[in-house]
């Protein structure tokens, strides 16, 4: 049976192929409390439109597939 961790996975690895053409990536760090923590990898590191790939992509697209597991990401260094 698959668990929490690997759906919210499942849902990162799709939106990367879409990242990966822009020269960057994410890596999930953990999940506490229904906050998914990432990492902004590649040239999404430091990029001024990662914090909008973060809240409208990422995260909208973690809470429309998870609304019981996701309720905010959180980029860490």
């Amino acid at each position: 049976m698959i668990n929490d961790m690997e759906k919210i996975q499942q849902v990162i690895d799709s939106l990367i192929p879409a990242i990966a053409l822009h020269g960057g990536s994410i890596e999930l760090v953990k999940v506490e409390n229904r906050i998914v923590y990432l990492k902004m990898l590649g040239a999404c590191l430091g990029c001024p439109a990662s914090e909008f790939t973060q809240k409208l992509v990422i995260e909208k697209m973690l809470k429309e597939k998870l609304p019981e597991l996701v309720k905010q990401v959180v980029v860490v260094e």
